[in-house]
């Protein structure tokens, strides 16, 4: 039996995390990290990797270098976490549960800018730091099952 490429263990100095609110149905899960990963990936250099090429020379996009971790929180929580990121000045993606109305990016904005920061009705967060900045900002949030 042949094996695969042999597994390197890889530290890696960021880390990617998503935090969802814990009451969202499965669909609102999905669309939220949909969405909120793709600011880090519209800015964030070299956080994807090369495109993925399979065996018959298919060519596919390329995805994002390392792990992305998704957490599971209260409103509470999500609410402290945001707060955190804030006080530490980390870049971060934001859903608010006005967007599920939305269908389109301008509208998106509009509802963010129109909510002053503390009124924000947050659903989910995704953001990319050192890690141990994640790890402080996302304490007290679950793995999501």
């Amino acid at each position: 039996m042949a094996e695969g490429p042999a597994k390197a263990s890889v530290i890696w100095d960021t880390k990617i995390a998503v935090v969802l609110r814990d009451d969202l149905a499965d669909w609102q899960k999905l669309n939220v990290t949909a969405f909120t990963i793709s600011g880090i990936v519209a800015t964030v250099e070299n956080v994807v990797g090369e495109p993925y090429v399979d065996g018959s020379g298919n060519t596919y996009l390329p995805m994002f270098r390392q792990p992305v971790l998704v957490f599971i929180a209260t409103t509470d929580k999500l609410r402290q976490i945001h707060d955190r990121a804030l006080r530490r000045a980390v870049p971060m993606a934001i859903y608010t549960e006005d967007l599920f109305v939305t269908n389109n990016d301008e509208d998106n904005r509009a509802m963010v800018r129109d909510v002053e920061t503390e009124k924000l009705n947050l659903v989910g967060l995704a953001l990319r730091a050192d890690r141990r900045v994640v790890d402080k900002i996302v304490k007290g949030a679950a793995l999501h099952p």
